[in-house]
């Protein structure tokens, strides 16, 4: 591990500050497993919007800074007076016949601590007392790790609600609106495997709660969990259906729904498997390999030439499709260098799919125009499809002599 470390302090830079890696990144980075280059960017802590800006490919998404103040504001309204109205809301969502939470019933446990490592160590301790007490509890901005590719990655939910029957709720704040009940399906959708990354991490918290050491193993306590001295014989569990609050038509209202996050969670903990550990990306790259900026003393302005960065992101095998373009900052610039190398991934994954081994569009356009006389079958379902549609196109063109060619 210690390795690993000075190794991705150097690929970073060694007087670079590494960008943790939140859960948005780690959903999109799931969602797509055979990016290596993602990977081992995120992994090492390199600012990837820092990064393509310095490359000329600068991203062109993300939330204004308005946005980000109404979100802010929003998020201050809902946990107000202690977390006890949000804690009132989840009891009404969940209309499961409990009792509800009364005056001076819902726990707020301090979470402040050193670094990000003591403030794991401090939410897994609050989480087993709160579990423990078998009483209401909110946790405002609670941190957790996950293990992504072999390294560490940091997240920090929203807020979390230990219920009195030792259960977990994830709590999930966004300031896009909830109309007459319902939000926008692609953000909502957004927001659940956001949600998918917290259930996961803490499901690692969880299993380590209540758990003797054995002969002296301290590993609970190492990796930030419950120390072995103090272990109990509590048995904490996740639910998998979050809390999404947002604003109720347009107003600062709060408003919830419960969101299921079961096929998110799956599929997540499928595609965070898939990755190759990244510690055998580092090792792959060529010897000196890099992504410093060498910004100057104002920590603003890059020194690094153009083409030794080209040359150092390009030494990562990168995996573009269109989605990459609303969740990497590193998107602009791979879809360039797609698009300049002719690869079918440019046009979708879907297509990708449809086109089997044909990898690039001069291959796509070759197997398409040359057709033998005897129009003899290839065997090929591809390329056999790809010919029939260039018959079918020149003979419409044919039946319409006006018409203009398409290019």
């Amino acid at each position: 591990m210690t390795r690993l470390r000075q190794r991705l302090a150097e690929l970073r830079g060694p007087a670079t500050v590494p960008h943790p890696m939140d859960a948005r990144a780690l959903a999109a980075l799931a969602a797509n497993p055979g990016c290596r280059r993602r990977a081992l960017l995120d992994g090492a802590g390199v600012d990837k919007g820092a990064l393509a800006s310095a490359l000329g490919a600068p991203a062109n998404f993300g939330q204004s800074q308005f946005a980000h103040q109404r979100g802010n504001s929003f998020e201050a309204r809902v946990k107000a007076d202690g977390g006890a109205d949000l804690v009132r809301l989840l009891h009404e969502r969940l209309r499961d016949g409990s009792e509800a939470p009364g005056p001076g019933a819902v726990a707020t446990p301090d979470l402040t601590a050193p670094g990000p490592q003591g403030r794991t160590a401090r939410t897994a301790l609050a989480l087993r007392e709160a579990t423990e007490a078998g009483r209401w509890a909110l946790l405002d901005h609670p941190m957790v790790s996950l293990d992504v590719a072999g390294s560490p990655a940091f997240l920090e939910p929203d807020a979390v609600v230990v219920h009195p029957d030792g259960s977990w709720t994830v709590v999930e704040i966004k300031s896009f609106p909830m109309v007459d009940g319902s939000a926008d399906p692609a953000k909502v959708g957004a927001a659940a495997r956001q949600s998918a990354v917290y259930t996961l991490a803490l499901e690692r918290v969880a299993s380590m709660i209540g758990r003797p050491p054995e002969d002296g193993d301290d590993t609970a306590a190492r990796e930030g969990s419950v120390p072995p001295a103090e272990a109990a014989s509590v048995r904490a569990r996740v639910r998998h259906h979050v809390l999404l609050v947002c604003p109720k038509d347009f107003s600062n209202l709060p408003t919830a729904e419960m969101v299921d996050v079961r096929k998110q969670l799956a599929v997540t903990r499928r595609q965070l498997d898939r990755l190759t550990r990244i510690e055998d990306i580092a090792a792959a790259l060529p010897e000196g390999t890099t992504f410093d900026l060498r910004l100057t003393d104002d920590g603003r302005t890059p020194t690094r030439p153009v083409e030794e960065l080209t040359a150092a992101v390009e030494a990562v095998d990168a995996a573009y499709a269109p989605e990459c373009l609303s969740t990497c900052e590193l998107a602009a610039h791979c879809r360039t260098r797609s698009r300049a190398a002719g690869r079918v991934e440019a046009l979708g994954r879907g297509v990708r799919g449809e086109l089997g081994g044909l990898t690039t569009m001069d291959a796509v356009l070759t197997a398409a125009m040359e057709r033998p006389a005897d129009d003899t079958p290839t065997g090929d379902p591809t390329v056999d499809a790809l010919r029939r549609a260039a018959a079918l196109r020149a003979e419409a063109l044919a039946s319409r002599p006006e018409a203009a060619a398409c290019r």
